[in-house]
Order: C-alpha cells, then sequence, then structure tokens
C-alpha cells in the first residue's frame, strides 16, 4: 500500500494556521469589566472638527472595540488596565451612538456632536439661574423658558486632591430643559445659549467651579513650581502624609477645642448660661447700632468674634398671645436668638435668610424683647441685610419693623486665640482642583475655556499679573490643544462708590486680567457697569454671558464682529491735557447716558490723583483738570466700585486702566 504523499504537506500547513487561529483567539480575547469616565454618556457632546480622544479601562489583555458614526477602533487595555483611542473629526449633529464593546457593552445613546467649551472659576460662574444663595435678573421666567435639548449640561461636583487623579465626581450630561437648569451655572447658561442661536449647533458646557477659591487651586504643580511664591506650599502640599481622615479629626478636634473656648470666654456666658439673654439685664455699657449693617461699616473695621444684639419691640393687643414670625435677614455668619429669653432658632452660615416661629405662649402685650447672639467667624460680621428685612409678622400680614436702633456689646474678639486652623477640605491650597476638577476632563476635546473668577485674589492683585497667565499657559499644555481660546470675565463694580480717587485692590486686580489679553486667542468681557454695590454676586448674568460669547464668536469662530469696549493704547502729553488712544473703538467713542464722561483722575508728578475733566475727540479722549498744570497720569474707572460711562459704538464698555506704573497696594502681598 503506497503512503499518502499529501499527508505530510497538509500537516506542515495546518499546524501554523491552528497556531495562527489559537494566537488570534488568545491575544484578542474581548475586554471584561469595561469602564468608561462619566464624560462619555447618554446626552454628551463632542467636540467638532477636531481629533476625539476616548478612553476608559478594562481588565488587562483585552480588546475593545469602539465604534461612532460609521468609525470603529480596536485597541487593547495595557496592563495597567488603561485604554485610550481617537477618532477622525466629526461634522456638526446627531444624535449618534457610541458604543464599547468587549465582553461587556457600554452603549451611549443621544450623542451630539458640536462645540463644548469648559466652563470655570468661583461664585461668580458657579452662581445658578436660580437657587437659595443667588438668582438671575428673571430667574422665574429664564427657567420656563430653557427647554433647548442641543444645549447638554455637565457639572463636575465639588472635590480636591492632593496629587492628579482621572475620576469624574459626576451624575454626568443633561439635557437642558426647564426641570435641569435652575442650579446649573447662570454664566455658562447663557454664554452657551448665545452661542447656540448664533451658531444653530449643539452646544456642551462642562462646568467645573467652586466658590471663593483662588486662582492657584485651580493650576497644577508643574506650573507652579515656576512661580517663586507658590514653591515652599506645592512642596508643602507634597510632603504631608497625613490622610484626609486623619488630618480631619485632628482639626476636628482642634476646633472643638477653638469653639468651647470662644463660648467660655464670651462676656455674655456664665456659669454654662447664655445670660445676655435674658430680658430683666442691665444693659450697662452697651452701645447702640443701626440696623442692619455690617458691624464693620460701624466702626469696628477689624473685628472678628461674638457681637450681642438686643431690642426691645412693642407688641400690640391683636398680635398678644399669637404665633408670630421673626425675620432678621441674613447674618454674617453665625447667630442664635431668643425672644424674651427663649431661644426661637439658630443658623450657621453667611447669606441664609433668617425667619424664625415665635410661639405665641411667649408673646405678650407690650415690651417684648429680641436678643440676637452673633458670631463672625473672619471677613464681615454682622445682621447685614435690607431693611424691610428685618421685621415681626403676623399671619394676617401685619408687620412691626425691626430695623433702626439696637443695643449692642462686643461678647469675645478672636484676636485673643491662635488664627483659626485651616480646614484640611479647604480647596484654598495650590493645585487641589487642578488635580480634581480639571485634571480628570483632559484630554476630552474642546473648543475653549471661559472663566470667572479673581474675588479670592484681589489682596494679591499684583501677584495675578504672573499667576494667571501661568493658569492659562497651565491648562493649554496639558490639553496639548494649541492655544485654545480662553475667555475671561473683569471683575465687576462692587463696594461702595468713593467720593475722591482712592487706591484700590480691585482695580489692580482688574488690570492684571487686562493684561492677560497679552497671550494669544484670549478675550476679556469687562463687567464694570452690571455689578452691583451690596452684593459681590451680580444678579445679570445674561449680560456676562452675551460678552462672554461676542469674544468666542470673534476669537473662537471668526465672526466679524466688535468683542471688546474700548481698550487703553497709548497717551500723549499737550501742555496742560493728556490725549489717549484706544483699540477696539467701533466706529467711534461714546459717554453713555451723560453728554459728560465719567470715571478720569488725572495726576501731575506728585502721584496725587484728582477728578478730571473728559471730552471725546474723534478716536481720542483728552483728559484735563485746572488743579494740574502738568498732568502725567490718568486714570479711568480705577476704583472698587466706580462711576464711569467710557463706551464704544457698539455699547461695550471700556476697561478700566491707568496709564503709570506707579506702585499699588497690592505689590509684595504673598
Amino acid at each position: 500500500m503506497k503512503k499518502n504523499k499529501l499527508i505530510k504537506p497538509i500537516f506542515f500547513i495546518l499546524i501554523p494556521f491552528l497556531i495562527f487561529i489559537t494566537s488570534c483567539t488568545l491575544f484578542n480575547k474581548p475586554a471584561t469589566n469595561i469602564r468608561l469616565p462619566v464624560l462619555f454618556s447618554d446626552n454628551m457632546v463632542i467636540q467638532m472638527d477636531k481629533r476625539i480622544p476616548v478612553w476608559g479601562t478594562a481588565d488587562p489583555g483585552g480588546t475593545i472595540i469602539i465604534e461612532i458614526a460609521g468609525q470603529q477602533r480596536t485597541i487593547k487595555a495595557t496592563k495597567n488596565g488603561n485604554w485610550q483611542t481617537d477618532f477622525q473629526p466629526l461634522s456638526a449633529g446627531g444624535p449618534y451612538k457610541l458604543s464599547v464593546i468587549g465582553q461587556n457593552t457600554i452603549i451611549c445613546e443621544n450623542v451630539m456632536v458640536g462645540e463644548v467649551w469648559i466652563c470655570s472659576g468661583q461664585s461668580n460662574m458657579e452662581m445658578p439661574v436660580f437657587h437659595e444663595w443667588g438668582k438671575v435678573n428673571n430667574a422665574e421666567q429664564e427657567i420656563a423658558a430653557a427647554n433647548y435639548p442641543n444645549i447638554r449640561l455637565f457639572r463636575v461636583n465639588r472635590t480636591w486632591s492632593t496629587v492628579p487623579v482621572d475620576t469624574i465626581n459626576s451624575s454626568g450630561w443633561e439635557e437642558c430643559s426647564p426641570n435641569t437648569i435652575s442650579e446649573f451655572s447662570a454664566t455658562a447658561y447663557f454664554f452657551g445659549r448665545s452661542l447656540y442661536r448664533n451658531l444653530n449647533i449643539p452646544v456642551g458646557l462642562i462646568h467645573t467651579s467652586w466658590g471663593g477659591t483662588v486662582a492657584e487651586a485651580w493650576t497644577s504643580a508643574e506650573a507652579l513650581k515656576t512661580l517663586p511664591d507658590f514653591v515652599d506650599q506645592v512642596q508643602s502640599i507634597k510632603a504631608d502624609t497625613l490622610n484626609i481622615d486623619e488630618a480631619m479629626k485632628l482639626y476636628e478636634a482642634t476646633m472643638k477645642s477653638r469653639r468651647k473656648k470662644i463660648i467660655e470666654n464670651d462676656a455674655g456666658y456664665l456659669e454654662e448660661k447664655y445670660i445676655w439673654k435674658n430680658p430683666e439685664l442691665k444693659l450697662s455699657g452697651w452701645e447702640n447700632m443701626k440696623l442692619p449693617v455690617l458691624w464693620e461699616k460701624a466702626g469696628h473695621e477689624n473685628l472678628d468674634g461674638v457681637v450681642w444684639f438686643r431690642k426691645t419691640v412693642n407688641i400690640p393687643a391683636s398680635m398678644s398671645g399669637k404665633e408670630l414670625m421673626l425675620q432678621l435677614g441674613p447674618i454674617n455668619d453665625n447667630d442664635i436668638t431668643w425672644f424674651n429669653g427663649v431661644k426661637v432658632g439658630s443658623l450657621d452660615g453667611a447669606n441664609k435668610l433668617r425667619k424664625y416661629k415665635i410661639p405665641g405662649s411667649i408673646v405678650k402685650t407690650g415690651m417684648n424683647l429680641i436678643a440676637v447672639r452673633v458670631f463672625d467667624i473672619g471677613n464681615n460680621g454682622g445682621i447685614y441685610g435690607n431693611p424691610e428685612q428685618l421685621k415681626i409678622e403676623d399671619n394676617s400680614g401685619n408687620e412691626i419693623s425691626l430695623s433702626g436702633t439696637w443695643k449692642y456689646k462686643i461678647g469675645f474678639n478672636l484676636e485673643a486665640l491662635p488664627p483659626r486652623p485651616q480646614s484640611p477640605d479647604n480647596p484654598n491650597k495650590p493645585t487641589l482642583l487642578y488635580n480634581a476638577m480639571i485634571h480628570p476632563l483632559i484630554p476630552y476635546a474642546m473648543r475653549g475655556a471661559i472663566w470667572y473668577q479673581g474675588e479670592a485674589n484681589t489682596g494679591r492683585a499684583f501677584q495675578y499679573k504672573t499667576l494667571f497667565p501661568a493658569m492659562i499657559n497651565d491648562w493649554r499644555s496639558h490639553w496639548t490643544q494649541g492655544d485654545f481660546p480662553f475667555l475671561f470675565v473683569q471683575l465687576a463694580n462692587f463696594m461702595e462708590t468713593e467720593s475722591e480717587p482712592q487706591e484700590s485692590a480691585w482695580a489692580e486686580l482688574r488690570e492684571a486680567q487686562l493684561m492677560a489679553l497679552s497671550l494669544p486667542n484670549t478675550g476679556m468681557a469687562v463687567a464694570i457697569d452690571i455689578g452691583e454695590a451690596d452684593d459681590i454676586h451680580p444678579k445679570n448674568k445674561q449680560e456676562v454671558g452675551q460678552r462672554l460669547a461676542l469674544n468666542a464668536l470673534k476669537i473662537a469662530y471668526g465672526g466679524k464682529i466688535e468683542n471688546s469696549g474700548p481698550i487703553y493704547k497709548s497717551m500723549h502729553i499737550e501742555k496742560d491735557k493728556i490725549h489717549l488712544s484706544f483699540d477696539h473703538t467701533s466706529s467711534g467713542l461714546m459717554s453713555k447716558n451723560s453728554d459728560a464722561l465719567k470715571g478720569f483722575a488725572i495726576a501731575g508728578e506728585d502721584k496725587k490723583f484728582v477728578w478730571a475733566e473728559a471730552k471725546i475727540e474723534g478716536d481720542e479722549v483728552i483728559v484735563w483738570s485746572s488743579k494740574i498744570i502738568n498732568p502725567v497720569a490718568v486714570r479711568y474707572a480705577w476704583a472698587n466700585n466706580p462711576i464711569c460711562n467710557l463706551y464704544n459704538k457698539a455699547d461695550l464698555p471700556a476697561s478700566p486702566f491707568r496709564t503709570d506704573s506707579w506702585k499699588g497696594i497690592t505689590e509684595g502681598n504673598k
């Protein structure tokens, strides 16, 4: 019998084939335990016309297939369990599905392609359309009209970390609707709404902000190490070996001891009882203060601690024995309130409205006593709302005003204690918010960023001249999307208007922001005309969003529009007058709401500024004063809350500026 001559060749053909099939099976095993960052979820917006990074995690070695809009990628999870791939740019449109396939499959539905913007900063970016601590003008109408399913909202929840992390603390993307907009950033929403109305393409807004925070908290360690003022702080955070739980236990023990000392040393507290609440107390040494007012404005500029307030109120027979409502408006920071010696309420936290029920059993005809213990932990203190907020009211709407003269006495001054320790969960430390609220968003494709912050850095405005550009460049460096548009809001007017020219930390911070326009693809929304003297959170966020959008339409989208009010360019002196030239004159300059220009001050070599006269001639402003024969410098809107009215004919306000470079009041502050 002859041997089959084909067996041997077939054997040698089959063996490599079987090895190939086996290797394909082994090396292309579908990935298990696939996970996506919450950025990739239902209702997401993908940035149009840019490469699209998609990333996640899975068990090491497995194969993942990712599909969107007809494109497919296959990738393996690394030995660390990470994976990332890029897709070719897409045009605006949708909805699409993003499918991530392995042994388990994740499908993101209702995905749109459009424009994505990062929206960050402190409380004026965080301020919602409507919430108990702040609401915009016409909030109810704005919410009712917020039916924009192609505007998508993503909110990063407050969190921090001493090291960069990858996990994003968020519940994911939502369509913009009356049900989702009320607690979202008002500035971000009005910005996004304006873009949507102009571009008619989907808009994704990634809101990541935290009220009261400083710019260095939003900047990476690598960038801060290049700034001498922050090197030691960055090193101390890196060297901190306590974990958060241990640090919080130590902090809480220290604070418990501190609170005990404050109570025990309060002059209104004796033998474990608050005695200054008693109606029969003799008011020896008590003084008068007209409320409502912050006590810093009533002669106690540097007082932090406990102040007691008392007021007797005449209750008519018609209210006697009836349940009443005691309203005291906002109190900074904490209070305990008594009526006729009986505690009726207490709250911790500034800006919260105090509304306390008074039981009818303690209400009598004639004189009744209200006693309030106010504890200010720092900065401003007092019962400081509007006069109409201080009142007693019955169920029929009858009111007794409580505004006016109260008796007061200082119970305890915090100067007697060591400085308050900083809480370990305080976000105002270098890098903490960058690590937890910016870093996890990278490298999500986006068009640019909007930024509303600076109030917390006003005391170090000179330092902000280098810190702010460093932060902008830092974000650009880590995102590796080039010099993407970075648009920011210049600080609004705030606090009392001064009768004479003054130095101003807020003006210096605005100058630092203005100087950041030297960086490429930056834009600034001037807000010097839409602030409020008694509210650091101005309610006209519609105009803020609109002015940011003008910058985006010009810088990011090439629109042939004016995006800025006049920006100071140069000066020259002719005899006793100074001539000022500007960029962004937009068909001419104008004074708004008055024939006379307001807000200009002029000085000679003695550096003493006086109010000046000013007039527009062509694209110049000419400034002079009969008090200054040889002028050398001009300042405009150089104050916390200036009266000023220089605009261009696009109806955009001029940025505050100065022509001098004399040392400011924040230079040297760290």
